[in-house]
């Protein structure tokens, strides 16, 4: 017991010690005073997903066409304003996308770049509305391993990345995933519109592409870093790449039993239909064209 204890004094010694030394210029915006309230909301979804399903058995699966619309249209807004922020400040600042350190001055375009972050950190909170959607409407076979990890990883992970590393490194990430959520949202918001819109959304199949690209490049941002002995925590660098490889190894076998195997599948059906309606006519002696039947 007195091991357990002095490791947990241990711990928040820590803890303390890394809020001593966390960015001043965000101690004060909302949700950053302390990790608590990102880990209790974090929680809280996590019950959502495993209790939501449970609740809705008996109920009858809720529309919800209007508020879909709604929700993906103000995260396209969401993500466009992360997006643009980032791009235009780092732009004006000359930034490096292979080394570029974090600067912790009140420089009106690096207030933008962490104010821009703190909206990314704070929209993966807002995105885990995805599931409670999904919950809501009984779409369970949508509420997937992946789906799950994404979106209770995502919001904790960018608390610890505005906290120490609002700017430098952490903006071109950022920036790339803010672009990928815009065209994302903005299909999915076409989507909520019903069957009328979807069948013309034919490129759900490359968004997928895309993000397995997004996470490909990252991944070569952080090599690179690491790599030019960038000033910036190698740690971080390290935790990037061992996450974003479990999310990258997830996304390729969500895509090929969405795409490969699915089209395996339905290449295998037609074929079965094929043969099924080939016994029939070999059943009741239909095999020949009727033309030649008539001349018989």
């Amino acid at each position: 017991m007195e091991l357990i204890t002095d490791k947990v004094y241990e711990v928040r010694e820590f803890y303390d010690w890394a809020l001593s030394v966390s960015d001043d210029r965000v101690k004060d915006w909302f949700l950053m005073q302390a990790y608590t309230p990102t880990i209790v909301l974090t929680v809280v979804y996590l019950i959502a997903v495993w209790l939501g399903p449970k609740l809705m058995e008996n109920r009858e699966p809720f529309q919800l066409k209007t508020p879909l619309f709604i929700y993906n249209i103000v995260l396209v807004i969401i993500n466009f304003h992360i997006c643009s922020e980032l791009f235009l400040s780092s732009w004006r600042l000359n930034y490096s996308y292979s080394c570029q350190p974090v600067s912790y001055t009140d420089d009106p375009n690096e207030m933008r770049i962490a104010k821009a972050l703190w909206w990314f950190y704070f929209s993966k909170l807002v995105e885990m509305l995805d599931t409670i959607f999904f919950v809501l409407r009984k779409k369970k076979n949508q509420i997937s391993f992946l789906h799950v990890y994404h979106h209770a990883s995502m919001f904790p992970i960018w608390w610890i990345g505005v906290k120490w590393v609002a700017g430098g490194q952490s903006c071109f990430g950022a920036m790339m995933n803010s672009f990928i959520h815009v065209v994302m949202y903005t299909y999915y918001g076409l989507s909520a519109m019903g069957p009328g819109i979807q069948k013309y959304l034919w490129w759900k199949r490359y968004l997928t592409m895309l993000q397995l690209i997004q996470f490909a490049t990252g991944m070569t941002h952080a090599v690179v870093s690491l790599w030019l002995h960038c000033n910036f925590p190698e740690w971080m660098h390290w935790a990037l790449l061992l996450y974003a490889f479990s999310i990258l190894l997830l996304f390729l076998n969500f895509y090929f039993h969405a795409y490969i195997k699915a089209k395996q599948r339905k290449v295998l059906k037609d074929g079965g239909e094929k043969q099924d309606l080939f016994e029939v006519a070999k059943l009741f002696n239909i095999h020949s064209p009727p033309h030649e039947c008539e001349r018989k």
